[in-house]
């Protein structure tokens, strides 16, 4: 069942399967993508876990949500991102130190963006150079793709705020770049 862009939110909170999995297809790759560009704090947690929490989380909570579909994006990540920072305090209170596990080689080659994301070990230790937020800032519009509205949304920031973080991480990874 097809349907159109402002039509899956409405579908889905009236229970269209074909909704949800159009909803899923959407955004599933990209929040996941954004997951793991940040750094990770508790390895224990996989960005592929937080996600699925995320989803569980939406569709308990769709009824609370408004807004178009390109708006659900945002709180969906929003809620992952929830679910990333509880998952940073339960593995400070734990200080556990994993071990380096080496990617696999089949991940890293392809036109998959998890792939891309995951073969690039380089982006990880630069957004490791920004402070927090900045890193969420390029992570959601640079590795994500996600817009300065919904980013600010999600992020809980103003577009403004967002724009100056945007502008002075991309000015911190050009210094990383060049000093490289």
């Amino acid at each position: 069942m097809a349907h159109g862009s402002d039509e899956l939110v409405t579908a889905a909170r009236a229970g269209d399967q074909a909704a949800w999995r159009g909803l899923y297809l959407l955004h599933t790759t990209r929040i996941t993508a954004l997951l793991r560009a940040l750094p990770l704090a508790d390895h224990s947690s996989s960005p592929e876990d937080l996600v699925a929490e995320a989803w569980l989380t939406a569709s308990s909570k769709m009824h609370d949500f408004r807004g178009s579909d390109d708006d659900f994006g945002g709180w969906l990540f929003t809620i992952a991102r929830n679910h990333a920072s509880n998952s940073h305090r339960t593995a400070v209170r734990r200080r556990t130190d994993p071990t380096d596990v080496p990617l696999d080689p089949a991940r890293s080659t392809g036109e998959d963006p998890l792939a891309q994301v995951d073969g690039q070990d380089t982006v990880r230790r630069l957004l490791d150079q920004l402070s927090p937020r900045q890193a969420e800032v390029v992570a959601c519009i640079d590795v994500g793709g996600l817009d300065v509205r919904t980013t600010a949304r999600a992020l809980g920031m103003s577009p403004t705020a967002v724009r100056v973080a945007r502008h002075r991480a991309l000015g911190r990874l050009r210094t990383l770049l060049d000093d490289a």
